[in-house]
């Protein structure tokens, strides 16, 4: 979490749970969001990151729990009366005025002075790198220009969070890769509260001091992007952020901090701890952590088969297939380990480049020693 934000939290979300009918949307979750933070709610369609943020504005009310905003229960208060704005995907801008008029709709509904809203909607437009578009109509401007008309028009009004709905999610990949720099500096700026709803990883990682990743109504994780990828807490985020290898193991033996893998692919040796004998686990290896031997190497016994070499510029991403059939990914620079096609090879990676994880899975795991069909020489 960066320095300029305060530990009390500006929101703060108490066991909130939502239900339509008997579908069960957002279940039991808890979260404070800080001053000047820029926090992502990142998700599949369906996992609740937007009805959970249109909670937080007041568009949806809750089913059970407490929303609190600086201190002050939301309870029944509507969004009028919270100093919160949204930014939505659709821009959601009046067709029939032009720039300054959308922008400065909220200060004319407040009664501002005249001499102020010029004032107030010159400095935002200039913020958001507007200037001289004041008389433009929105279907005079492109969508990333609309985009900036959306959220100037948030703004200026001082909100104390900006509530943002996937509002690059019409952009082109380009643009939107722009406008992802342009808001996080914005937000930098202005040390507005941010709150951001997408489902695209890359995005959340780009602008994010910490991202909650939902999945089924809850929290998986949350944490700084770095923390998430190098750290992942469960299965689903490990296989939702980035590229995984993720390897189903049971846990034969622990000497000290070290653990003694068994899995179909083979035997590996990590140093970790908080496990048991005989529970099962995942463990999640990065593809560019993957190292590749000609011969064993101590501590792990995972043999496999070079299927492929990919270029792809800066990288070539290689596949390589385990005794049991399991593909497992490598990446590395065109002069790093690379083998050809079909050359027998030893997986292996470096002290603390794994990361072992919990599974609430009671299963009965069977070792297998060799999968039927596969083409690796003995």
């Amino acid at each position: 979490m960066t320095e300029k934000m305060d530990k009390k939290p500006i929101i703060s979300l108490r066991n909130v749970i939502k239900k339509y009918g008997e579908n069960l949307v957002v279940n039991k979750i808890n979260l404070d969001i800080y001053q000047g933070e820029f926090l992502t709610l990142l998700g599949a369609s369906g996992c609740g990151k937007t009805t959970t943020l249109r909670m937080i504005a007041g568009f949806e009310d809750i089913t059970e729990g407490e929303i609190f905003l600086e201190d002050e229960n939301m309870a029944g208060k509507p969004p009028y009366h919270r100093n919160v704005n949204t930014v939505f995907q659709s821009y959601a801008l009046f067709p029939h005025m032009n720039v300054f008029d959308n922008v400065a709709f909220g200060l004319v509904e407040k009664k501002m002075k005249k001499a102020e809203i010029r004032k107030k909607v010159r400095e935002v437009l200039e913020l958001v790198q507007l200037t001289g578009f004041e008389r433009r109509k929105p279907d005079q401007m492109s969508g990333g220009q609309k985009q900036r008309v959306a959220i100037a028009r948030a703004i200026v009004n001082n909100p104390r969070v900006l509530l943002l709905d996937e509002p690059l999610g019409a952009l082109d990949l380009k643009l939107r890769r722009q406008m992802q720099l342009d808001l996080k500096h914005l937000q930098q700026q202005l040390n507005i509260t941010f709150v951001y709803v997408t489902h695209d990883q890359e995005e959340a990682m780009t602008m994010s001091d910490r991202i909650a990743i939902m999945n089924g109504g809850v929290f998986e994780q949350i944490g700084t992007a770095e923390e998430i990828y190098e750290h992942p807490k469960t299965k689903f985020v490990a296989d939702f952020i980035g590229e995984s290898n993720i390897f189903e193991t049971s846990i034969h033996a622990v000497e000290e901090k070290m653990l003694k893998l068994i899995m179909e692919q083979g035997d590996v040796t990590v140093r970790e701890q908080g496990f048991e004998v005989n529970e099962i686990a995942y463990l999640c290896v990065r593809p560019e952590n993957i190292k590749i031997s000609e011969f064993p190497v101590e501590g792990f016994n995972l043999k496999g088969i070079i299927k492929e070499n990919i270029y792809v510029g800066s990288q070539i991403k290689t596949t390589i297939e385990m005794i049991n059939g399991y593909l497992v990914k490598k990446t590395a620079f065109p002069d790093g380990d690379m083998k050809p096609a079909g050359s027998i090879v030893y997986l292996y990676w470096d002290d603390g480049k794994s990361v072992l994880m919990h599974t609430k899975e009671d299963k009965i795991y069977n070792y297998i020693e060799s999968a039927e069909g596969g083409s690796i020489p003995s």
